[in-house]
C-alpha cells in the first residue's frame, strides 16, 4: 500500500494572509478606486499597529524603570540609579537571547532584512512579513529598555511589511505594489506624530522616491486614516504646546532672520555627517573587538546606562519626553555647556545603541539632537555675533529650526521635515525659515557626503542604491534574458580558407571563435576576413590574426545598464556572453537590441510614474 502523502505545510505568512478571491483582486487591480480603498485599509491597520506598539513599549518602560503611568523615561526626574544603569543592559541581553532563538529556528541562510526603501528600490515592493514582525519586536525591546533609538523604524517596517503582504495577496502590479508599501510607511509616520502631511511626504521622498499624481490619493488617504485611527486609540500630547508656539517669536520675523537660519542649517549638516560616521565607527569597533553578536547589545546597553547615569536620563530611549521639555516655553533652563554636553551624550548613546546591535533608527533621536543644536546655537550666537539678539527669533524657534535641519541631514526628506515643523507649530513664518535651513542642510549633505543614514548603511553593505527610486527592474533586465543563445562558432585552429567557404559574404556578419577547449577566443568579422584575403600582400593571415575583443565579454548576470556601458567602452556592435567560470560561450548580445529593450523599460517606468496605463 502506498503511504498516505501529507499535504505541503504552509508557511506562517500563508496561514495568516491567503490570496484574495479572484473577483476582489480584479476590483482592486481594475482601477484607482480599488487601490485607494486598499490604501485606506492599510492606513487603518497601520494606525492600530502603531498605537499597539506604542502602548506595549511604554508598558515595558514603566516596568523596567518603575515609572508612573504615562511618564516618559527621558523626562523622568527621580529614576533609581540602579534601574538607569542596568535596564538597557537587560534589554540588550533580551535581544541577544532572541537572536539565538531565531538563529536556531531558521533553516535557511541568514540574510539582511529588507526595509521599505530597499524593497521599493530593488524588489518591486516585496517584503517579508515574518522579518518585519521580528524587527518590530526587536525595536520595541530596544526602545523599551532605554536604548537610544526611536520606534519609527519599527513602525515603518511592520506597516510597510503589512502593506506589501496585502499587495501580494491581491497580485498588484509592480507600480501599485510599490505605492502600497509607501502607503504603509506614510500611515506609520502619520500615526506616530499625528501629522498626515509629514507621513505622506515621508512616503513620497523616502519610500516611493518620487511624487506623482498617480500616488497622491492613495498615500494621502493612508496617512489620514493612520493618523485618525491612532489618535482615536491613544491620546497623543502635543510636542509643542500652545504656549510654546506663542513664545517662538518676540517680534515679527524679517528677512534678517534668514541668515542665522541658513547658518544653523549648515551647522546641522556637519553634525549629521559626524553622527552617521560615529555610528559606523562604533560598529567597526564592535566587530574588531570580536564580541559575540548575542553579547554586544548587553555591553552597549551598559554603556548607554552609564552615560544616562553620568549625564542625564534624557539620553535614554527615543527622547520623546525630553524633546517635549525642550520645546516648551516653561522648559528647564540650561547653559550652553550643559546643552552641548547633553548633545554629545545623546549622540554617543545613539551611536553605541545602533552600533552594538540594538534595533531602531535615528529619526526621533535626530529630532531631539537637532533641537539641542538649535538651543546651543541660539545661546552662543549673541557672543559670537554681537547684535544677533535684536532679531525676532527665540531659542525655542531655533530649536524647531535645528530639529528639522539635523533630521533632514540624517534621515533625508526636506519637505517631510518642513511639514513636520509646520504641523507641530502651526506657524507659517517659522516654517519658511525651517525651509531655508532644511534646504541648506540637505544640499550640503548631498554634495559633501552623498547619503542619508539608511542609504549610507546600504553603501556599507555593498549596495549602490541612494534612494527608493525603482532600479530593481534594471537589475532584473539581465544579459541572460536579453542574449541570443543560438551562436555561430568556429574553431580557432580552422584554416582561413575553410572559414571563408563556411561564411560567405551575406551570411551573419560576425562569428564567435573558440579554442580547442571550447573557451571563448574572440570575434571575427566576416567582411574583414574576406577583405584580408583579397588585399593581403604578405603571408596569408590566420583566424587568430583577425580576432577582436579577446578580453571584452559579458556574463549572464550583468544588467542591461552595465552591458550598454560595455558596448560604449569597446565600441563594438555585439559581444559574446560567456560562463564566468569556464569562459564557454553561452550567447551573443547586440548593442541595438540592448538599447531597444532598455529604452522600452525606461518608457514603461515613465508612463507608470505619470499614472498612464497604456
Amino acid at each position: 500500500m502506498q503511504p498516505h502523502s501529507m499535504p505541503p505545510r504552509r508557511s506562517l505568512t500563508d496561514q495568516v494572509l491567503v490570496q484574495a478571491p479572484a473577483r476582489l483582486r480584479a476590483l482592486v487591480r481594475g482601477g484607482e478606486i480599488g487601490l485607494v480603498a486598499l490604501a485606506g485599509l492599510v492606513g487603518c491597520c497601520s494606525g492600530a499597529t502603531v498605537a499597539a506598539m506604542g502602548i506595549a513599549t511604554q508598558a515595558l518602560r514603566e516596568v523596567l524603570y518603575r515609572l508612573p503611568s504615562g511618564v516618559r523615561v527621558s523626562a523622568a526626574l527621580d529614576l533609581s540609579p540602579v534601574f538607569v544603569l542596568l535596564a538597557p543592559a537587560f534589554g540588550g541581553m533580551m535581544l541577544g537571547l532572541l537572536a539565538i532563538a531565531v538563529a536556531r529556528r531558521r533553516t535557511r541562510a541568514r540574510h539582511a532584512v529588507i526595509d521599505p526603501i530597499e524593497a521599493n528600490a530593488l524588489h518591486g515592493g516585496r517584503m517579508s512579513m515574518r522579518d518585519s514582525a521580528l524587527v518590530a519586536v526587536q525595536n520595541m525591546i530596544s526602545n523599551g529598555c532605554g536604548a537610544s533609538v526611536g520606534l519609527e523604524a519599527g513602525y515603518t517596517q511592520i506597516c510597510a511589511g503589512l502593506a506589501s503582504r496585502l499587495g501580494l495577496s491581491f497580485e498588484l502590479r509592480r507600480t501599485d505594489q510599490r505605492t502600497l508599501v509607501g502607503c504603509g510607511a506614510a500611515a506609520a509616520i502619520a500615526a506616530a506624530f499625528g501629522a498626515p502631511l509629514t507621513g505622506a511626504f515621508y512616503a513620497f521622498e523616502l519610500i516611493i522616491g518620487t511624487y506623482s499624481i498617480a500616488t497622491l490619493t492613495p498615500v494621502v488617504v493612508a496617512a489620514l486614516c493612520g493618523s485618525v485611527v491612532a489618535r482615536a486609540l491613544v491620546a497623543q500630547p502635543a510636542i509643542v504646546t500652545v504656549d510654546g508656539i506663542d513664545a517662538i517669536t518676540t517680534t515679527a520675523i524679517t528677512s534678517a532672520d534668514t541668515l542665522p537660519s541658513l547658518a544653523l542649517g549648515l551647522l546641522c549638516a556637519g553634525l549629521g555627517i559626524l553622527i552617521m560616521r560615529g555610528v559606523t565607527l562604533v560598529e567597526a569597533g564592535i566587530r574588531a573587538s570580536r564580541l559575540p553578536g548575542a553579547v554586544a547589545p548587553a555591553i552597549g546597553g551598559l554603556c548607554v546606562g552609564a552615560l544616562a547615569l553620568a549625564i542625564s536620563p534624557q539620553v535614554l530611549s527615543g527622547g520623546h519626553g525630553a524633546l517635549h521639555l525642550h520645546l516648551n516655553a516653561d522648559g528647564p533652563a540650561m547653559g550652553v555647556g550643559a546643552l552641548a554636553l547633553l548633545f554629545a551624550a545623546k549622540a554617543t548613546a545613539s551611536a553605541i545603541s545602533i552600533g552594538s546591535g540594538f534595533r531602531g533608527g535615528l529619526f526621533f533621536a535626530s529630532l531631539f539632537l537637532g533641537a539641542l543644536a538649535g538651543e546651543v546655537f541660539a545661546a552662543a550666537m549673541p557672543t559670537l555675533v554681537p547684535g544677533i539678539a535684536a532679531f525676532g527669533l527665540t531659542p525655542l524657534a531655533y530649536a524647531v529650526i535645528g530639529m528639522s535641519a539635523l533630521a533632514v541631514a540624517v534621515i533625508g526628506g526636506p519637505l517631510t521635515m518642513t511639514f513636520l515643523a509646520l504641523e507641530l507649530t502651526g506657524s507659517f513664518p517659522v516654517t519658511g525659515l525651517v525651509l531655508v535651513a532644511v534646504i541648506a542642510s540637505s544640499l550640503t549633505v548631498r554634495k559633501t557626503f552623498g547619503y542619508s543614514f539608511a542609504t549610507w548603511r546600504f553603501h556599507l553593505r555593498g549596495e549602490s542604491i541612494r534612494s527608493a527610486h525603482d532600479v530593481g527592474w534594471i537589475r532584473s533586465l539581465t544579459v541572460g534574458k536579453l542574449m541570443r543563445r543560438e551562436v555561430a562558432t568556429a574553431p580557432l585552429d580552422q584554416p582561413l580558407a575553410t572559414f571563408l567557404r563556411a561564411h560567405p559574404l551575406g551570411s551573419p556578419s560576425r562569428v564567435v571563435v573558440v579554442d580547442g577547449k571550447e573557451r571563448y577566443a574572440g570575434i571575427v568579422l566576416v567582411p574583414d576576413a574576406h577583405a584580408a584575403v583579397r588585399n593581403g600582400a604578405g603571408p596569408a593571415p590566420t583566424l587568430a590574426d583577425l580576432l577582436r575583443h579577446r578580453q571584452d565579454v559579458l556574463t549572464a548576470d550583468m544588467n542591461a545598464k552595465i552591458a550598454a556601458a560595455a558596448f560604449d567602452r569597446t565600441e563594438s556592435e555585439a559581444l559574446a556572453v560567456v560562463d564566468a567560470g569556464t569562459r564557454r560561450v553561452i550567447g551573443l548580445l547586440t548593442e541595438s537590441h540592448t538599447l531597444k529593450r532598455y529604452s522600452e523599460e525606461l518608457d514603461r517606468q515613465r508612463r507608470a510614474m505619470l499614472g498612464e496605463t497604456a
